[in-house]
């Protein structure tokens, strides 16, 4: 479907036939001093009018997965390399391709895609763009989603209301988690993730553990902003306007880590670290 005319953007939180955002991706810096971090310098390398977005750092971290929509109204996924700085587009379907990230055993990477007929499924592609193979048919109005492992995927799904599932390859079990999450949810390690549910004045976010089966509250932010992840070494981080706030897990408080407003951002939308936390990058919504 190359045409997004009638697609309820349900991916980029907008209504039919809504204007896309102008976004850009900006690529930060990460410097350490006393043992603390610091920004450096950032730079914006997609620069250009229109929608690029969803950014997923490969595992090498020398590239950046993102999707982007240009005078086609079609969106693809393009791959940007660090080292040369330079765009290739890997997707040239007859349908849009969303929210790219690496398969676990990361020889491919997976997408939310719109079908001709608009239903949204999750499809696997090799590392060059070539298509594959649709996951499972069965599983329709996806949003989002995030491999806990080989055999399990964490999704957001289009319900009324939106909800949260975990689908099991192997049991076959599609396991509601909750209505109102976030659209951000991510792994911890090999038996915990994160989630969020939303209301209207706050976020909860809950630690779900796959072998406890059971979710427990971790945090809570007086705000409706989505956008978080989980660092391996930091914990959680939220985005709130142009600034990323660190929870401490022992002060039981949010503290400020990087405040991007002086390079000009306004307001972050998504953002994801390297595996070496040596930069960020961030989606501005201007």
């Amino acid at each position: 479907m190359r045409c997004l005319n009638g697609f309820i953007f349900l991916l980029a939180g907008f209504v039919m036939n809504a204007q896309l955002p102008e976004t850009d991706l900006w690529l930060f810096k990460i410097k350490t001093e006393k043992k603390q971090l610091k920004l450096g310098e950032g730079k914006n390398i997609t620069g250009r009018k229109g929608y690029d977005n969803q950014p997923f750092i490969t595992p090498d971290n020398k590239s950046i997965l993102y999707v982007s929509i240009r005078e086609d109204n079609q969106a693809d996924i393009y791959k940007y390399d660090l080292a040369k700085e330079t765009a290739t587009q890997l997707t040239k379907t007859k349908e849009s391709e969303y929210s790219p990230i690496y398969t676990p055993d990361q020889k491919g990477f997976s997408c939310v895609v719109v079908e001709a007929d608009s239903t949204q499924r999750l499809w696997l592609y090799s590392l060059d763009g070539t298509l594959k193979r649709c996951y499972n048919t069965g599983i329709d109005s996806i949003g989002y989603s995030t491999w806990l492992s080989n055999d399990t995927l964490l999704y957001y799904k289009l319900t009324a209301p939106h909800s949260l599932r975990m689908y099991n390859d192997l049991s076959k079990e599609d396991k509601w988690l909750c209505n109102s999450p976030t659209r951000a949810f991510k792994k911890i390690n090999g038996n915990k993730f994160i989630y969020g549910i939303k209301d209207s004045s706050q976020i909860q976010y809950r630690i779900y553990n796959t072998l406890l089966k059971r979710s427990d509250e971790y945090a809570v932010h007086k705000s409706t902003g989505e956008d978080f992840i989980w660092h391996p070494e930091l914990g959680l981080i939220k985005s709130e306007g142009a600034q990323l706030f660190v929870f401490d897990d022992k002060l039981k408080a949010w503290t400020l880590l990087f405040d991007f407003s002086p390079a000009g951002i306004k307001k972050i939308t998504r953002f994801i670290f390297d595996s070496k936390t040596k930069f960020v990058v961030i989606v501005d919504n201007n």
